[in-house]
């Protein structure tokens, strides 16, 4: 069944959704299970909604925007004996698809719906999308109340703006009706504590991969533990965004299963989340593999796990733990497996033990990106170059060997007190898809501002002025060339203050009105 019933989905997509849906049968998971994956778009089909949710878009921090070309699935599955029916189980999984990777809000969303839908059948989806048609849009930034079956959920979805590492609280207020309302804390994180507890001897390792691209396999025993690590590595690094495809759980079935296996080339640059016994074999040549059992909290403090030599893994019943031969470029920080043993000790509540980890990651990657950013903040032409009269000026080349020359005086030793090879490790990001993805935003973001300061030196001319001193040629020319300005700033919203636009338009109306009439005709009626 799918509902709302004139959505649209092909072939390829829905196959991939079913296989999708469903933990492996040696998962063996009985009662309810949670997980969530993700798959590609497949291609040709129409955008629908796009310009709407990309306003929205542009307000989110750069590891919240959407990726067009591929869809979340959230699963909730129930399997529990069933006499009645012939298999001997009731075997149901109810699955919401979404661009937005709010993994929090609908997990938490299907826990109210999936157990009476079991219960209660179809016309209960029609009961459930019908509350969702009344939600606001999700507007980064705002408070938003969102009924679901008789609750009112309440959140904040983070924006840009947002100091990193900071998260306004929700409060839950008592309303005067009936409905109950419920605060959700965050939209997107999962507990990072609880994923990272098997291997958190190794937790700056996996962070110097994750942020390499390195190919990574998270092998575990039921996709809801395969898919939270996933999303857990794929958010130590924020707030760069991971700029990989990743999935967190994968199947044999999957579309993209042969081009991600395969050993005609080396593992591409992807984390996989998987549970099939199957993939022990299949996998063995990654370089990387992340070994799973149980996620359960330690009552006492996890011994010291080695990193192990690729070749033990030869089943999937090896045991947890980290099997690499990579050596990181940064020395162990000592400190903050002491405070997490600490707190484990303490008996300290495993979200406590998130926001420490949280913080811990955050400041790392802070460390690791603010000499780049200050790098390239000075590739920024400076505002004397900007001319009216010409075009914006080129942003400079980055150079590497510049940048690492800057190192020495404005290095991650500001910030951090990690000793290593940071200019290996440099050397390295450079060529992942990460420090790709980081500069071409950081690229487009200044190449906007250039515009948006160019639009603004225009308007402080007298360009009424200007035209009298011209043919009526070069200014026909002006009009024309401010006319597409505006659409510019429009169509790539530049970083532009209303009034700087609405003085250019007085300008052209202006320069237009001071032409001979049928002139301004022709102008008044072209509209670009």
């Amino acid at each position: 069944v799918i509902y709302p019933p004139h959505s649209k989905l092909t072939d390829k997509e829905k196959t991939n959704i079913c296989y999708l849906s469903f933990p492996d049968s040696n998962s063996g998971c009985l009662g309810d299970t949670q997980f969530c994956f993700r798959f590609r778009r497949s291609p040709g089909r129409k955008v629908s909604l796009c310009c709407f949710l990309d306003q929205l878009d542009r307000d989110l921090p750069v590891y919240l925007k959407k990726d067009p070309a591929y869809y979340y699935g959230y699963v909730y599955f129930r399997q529990v004996r069933d006499k009645s029916l012939k298999r001997g189980y009731f075997q149901k999984s109810l699955v919401l698809i979404s661009k937005l990777p709010y993994v929090h809000l609908f997990r938490t969303m299907l826990k109210q719906i999936a157990p009476e839908y079991f219960e209660k059948s179809e016309a209960f989806l029609e009961a459930v999308c019908s509350d969702v048609d009344r939600w606001p849009p999700p507007a980064p930034g705002k408070i938003l109340h969102l009924p679901i079956m008789g609750i009112i959920m309440k959140l904040r979805i983070p924006t840009y703006r947002d100091k990193p590492g900071t998260t306004p609280i929700v409060q839950n207020m008592h309303q005067a009706d009936a409905q109950i309302s419920m605060a959700l804390p965050t939209v997107h994180e999962v507990d990072l504590f609880r994923c990272f507890c098997p291997v958190f001897f190794h937790i700056q390792m996996l962070w110097e991969l994750v942020l390499l691209g390195e190919p990574l396999v998270v092998m575990a025993p039921s996709p809801s533990e395969s898919s939270e690590t996933v999303l857990a590595l794929v958010s130590c690094i924020s707030p760069l965004k991971y700029c990989s495809d990743f999935r967190p759980y994968f199947t044999i079935h999957d579309s993209e299963f042969k081009e991600y296996t395969t050993r005609t080339q080396a593992p591409p640059s992807v984390i996989l989340g998987v549970t099939n016994p199957f993939f022990a074999k299949t996998l063995q040549h990654w370089p990387h593999i992340i070994r799973i059992g149980d996620i359960k909290l330690p009552g006492e403090v996890p011994k010291q796990v080695k990193v192990k030599k690729l070749k033990n893994l030869k089943t999937l019943d090896s045991k947890p733990g980290v099997y690499t031969s990579y050596k990181p470029y940064l020395n162990k920080d000592e400190e903050i497996v002491k405070q997490l043993q600490k707190g484990i000790q303490q008996k300290r509540p495993t979200e406590a033990q998130s926001v420490i980890l949280r913080r811990y990651f955050l400041e790392l990657t802070e460390s690791f990106i603010i000499p780049l950013e200050r790098y390239v903040a000075s590739l920024m032409p400076l505002q004397k170059c900007i001319s009216p009269w010409k075009s914006p000026p080129q942003l400079r080349q980055f150079s590497q060997d510049d940048f690492m020359k800057t190192l020495e005086k404005a290095g991650p030793q500001l910030t951090s007190g990690l000793k290593g090879d940071w200019i290996g490790l440099y050397r390295h990001f450079f060529k992942s898809p990460n420090f790709d993805g980081w500069f071409r935003s950081r690229q487009k973001e200044m190449t906007q501002k250039l515009e948006a300061l160019h639009l603004e030196a225009l308007c402080n001319e007298n360009l009424v002025f200007w035209s009298q001193k011209h043919t009526e040629v070069e200014t026909v020319d002006l009009v024309l060339k401010l006319k597409n300005k505006l659409l510019q700033a429009d169509r790539e919203q530049l970083p532009v203050k209303t009034e700087t636009l609405k003085k250019l338009q007085t300008h052209i109306s202006d320069i237009i009105l001071a032409l001979p009439d049928d002139l301004q005709d022709i102008l008044l009626k072209t509209g670009t």
